[in-house]
């Protein structure tokens, strides 16, 4: 028993899937710790960043030369994606207020997600990162309530009777739990999985078979994920859209 607890330690030991803190920040007299998060998210923005502004000038090089290239061509076929995916659940009305907010929030969790293939522990992996994007999403929906339906919101809560009211306002606030869950759960399962693979399994078992591995947990898992929790933001606030049908 003593031998097998020893093993399993060592064991968790080398699987490293474990947040860690790295240099204290006096943040208004608390202190804090810049984390595994922080730094993989910083990594993740710069790449967004340089990526966004090599395409950008890439399409417009291309635009005024008159020809097409491969980059100009991913950067108008992701464009019309992304047009076509808002557009199909808001109509054409209602989409052009939330196109760039679904477009920054898919490629900002979809690198996140992938990001483990390159060696860093996914941001989404953290609860904190999937916790804020799910309020950020939840403010959008609210607003988009609040906007369209005015004192309408209000006396939804009381349908189809009052007594429902509790049940209602639960049901509001279970969005951003639900959604940040989902996606923190499914990532934090890839990765502790990877990282016990890695760390259990000696090292002739290593060659070649991560590499299936992180098409399915990292890109074809990390992708279903990023669609799904956009395709939720895009649904629930549609559905706040009385209009969203005829637009």
């Amino acid at each position: 028993m003593l031998a097998s607890h020893v093993v399993t330690t060592n064991t968790l030991n080398e699987a490293d899937f474990y947040i860690h803190e790295f240099m204290p920040v006096n943040f208004f007299g608390t202190t804090v710790h810049i984390t595994t998060t922080h730094i993989c998210t910083i990594i993740v923005v710069t790449v967004i960043m340089i990526l966004t502004l090599c395409l950008r000038h890439a399409f417009f090089k291309a635009e005024r030369e008159g020809r097409m290239t491969t980059a100009s061509t991913l950067v108008e076929l992701g464009v019309d994606t992304l047009i076509n995916f808002v557009e199909g659940a808001m109509g054409k009305k209602g989409a052009r207020h939330y196109i760039n907010y679904i477009g920054a929030l898919f490629l900002y969790i979809f690198i996140c997600n992938t990001s483990g293939i390159f060696g860093l522990r996914p941001p989404t992996a953290d609860y904190g990162t999937t916790l804020c994007l799910a309020l950020i999403s939840f403010v959008m929906i609210e607003y988009a309530d609040i906007r369209y339906n005015k004192l309408k919101m209000v006396k939804g809560l009381f349908e189809p009777f009052p007594l429902f009211f509790p049940m209602n306002v639960i049901s509001i606030f279970s969005t951003p739990l639900s959604m940040s869950l989902r996606l923190f759960g499914n990532i934090l399962g890839g990765t502790v999985l990877m990282a016990l693979y890695y760390g259990m399994l000696p090292w002739f078992a290593k060659l070649g078979v991560p590499a299936a591995l992180h098409v399915y947990f990292d890109i074809f898992s990390g992708a279903i994920q990023t669609y799904v929790f956009c395709m939720l933001t895009v649904t629930f606030i549609s559905d706040k859209r009385p209009d969203a049908a005829m637009a």
